[in-house]
């Protein structure tokens, strides 16, 4: 532990951070769950001794795993950034790792500066290592990945994602159930598919459920056009399937490159 010095201004440390989701009932801090934002803070507390809050740029949903989760916070000690990582990752259980740390400036916010997110969703069929089948979500026969593409070219562009979100999702503020997707594609490798989303925003269960529809078109069972139908008419729709949480991997957040540009050279490295 680290013991608390008189200093006049916080540190704030960015942090690029992994973890497996099987094992956490999602990122935010709930009474009497396993979290990942619960066991960062405890590891955080035994380091500076005291409270540390961490913020993360979007929070997963139980059981999504991230490769490339951000997160910053203001410790009340003097730490060297470049040592945070080593000090915080013996204090964290192993499906846990902080995989860069790197000062930030005060006005850094993992998530209010965040521009967008990547999800990586993977899929797989036929014989597949048991290890493997933690992060993906294996599927009983080989889909159709030509209708699939065909089915997401839809995708990029501004739209109405109300028919993605899972129930409850409030739908708050100037933008609703709005949102952008710069880029949508299938990467496709023997039997392994990954469906790549890179967005401005994702509803909760929004990333799960276009891959839930994505499935239902390359297992024969809709035609591509669904795809589209879903996005023309979120309110007369019928709710996409959800995919299964272990195969959706949260890769990386998007900031702006000339915005705290130390803090970027490091989270993207």
């Amino acid at each position: 532990m680290l013991h608390n010095h008189d200093v006049s201004v916080a540190l704030r440390i960015a942090l690029r951070v992994a973890y497996l989701g099987a094992g956490f009932a999602g990122w935010q801090r709930q009474r009497g769950l396993r979290t990942v934002q619960g066991e960062l803070e405890k590891a955080t507390a035994a380091l500076c001794g005291g409270p540390v809050r961490v913020v993360c740029a979007g929070r997963t949903d139980s059981g999504v795993h991230a490769t490339g989760q951000v997160c910053h916070l203001d410790t009340p000690v003097p730490i060297p950034p470049a040592n945070v990582a080593a000090a915080l990752n013996p204090l964290l259980p192993p499906d846990i790792r902080v995989m860069r740390a790197w000062r930030a400036s005060p006005s850094f916010h993992a998530r209010r500066a965040a521009l967008g997110k990547r999800y990586r969703y993977r899929l797989a069929w036929g014989p597949v290592e048991p290890w493997v089948t933690q992060r993906c979500w294996v599927l009983p026969h080989p889909p159709r990945v030509e209708d699939m593409s065909e089915a997401l070219a839809c995708l990029p562009g501004e739209h109405d994602f109300a028919a993605f979100a899972l129930s409850g999702h409030a739908g708050t503020g100037a933008r609703g159930t709005t949102r952008t997707i710069f880029t949508a594609r299938l990467v496709h490798r023997g039997r392994r598919l990954s469906v790549v989303l890179e967005g401005d925003g994702f509803l909760r269960g929004m990333a799960r459920r276009i891959v839930g529809a994505l499935v239902e078109v390359g297992r024969g069972a809709r035609p591509p056009a669904w795809f589209a139908e879903l996005l023309g008419s979120p309110t007369t729709r019928p709710p996409a399937p959800t995919a299964p949480a272990h195969g959706l991997t949260l890769e990386r957040v998007l900031y702006r490159s000339n915005r705290d540009q130390r803090v970027l050279d490091c989270l993207n490295s």
